[in-house]
């Protein structure tokens, strides 16, 4: 799991079949004092209805992002924005 902030979002004019009506965002990688951690990326599916600048817990692991929208092993995703974070307290 990748704690990030929501920096835009992603449009094409052609895509794969497989995205048609799933948004995509792009995030970047935040430590959970909520600066930024270096200059990591991802491009998510949003399942949430996340929006940009929101704080969003993203799965990246591609087994378990097909498993969650039920694809088969050939699907095109790895990444999912599967929750919105309110806040972050450490120990």
């Amino acid at each position: 799991m990748i704690l990030g902030r929501v920096c835009g979002t992603v449009v094409a004019t052609q895509g794969h079949v497989f995205y048609r009506g799933r948004k995509q965002l792009l995030v970047r990688y935040t430590l959970p004092d909520g600066s930024f951690d270096g200059e990591q990326y991802v491009l998510a599916v949003d399942l949430v209805g996340a929006g940009v600048g929101q704080t969003v817990l993203v799965q990246d692991e591609g087994n378990s992002a097909r498993q969650i929208l039920g694809t088969d092993e050939n699907g095109p995703v790895r990444s999912l924005i599967v929750g919105i974070v309110d806040q972050v307290h450490t120990a």
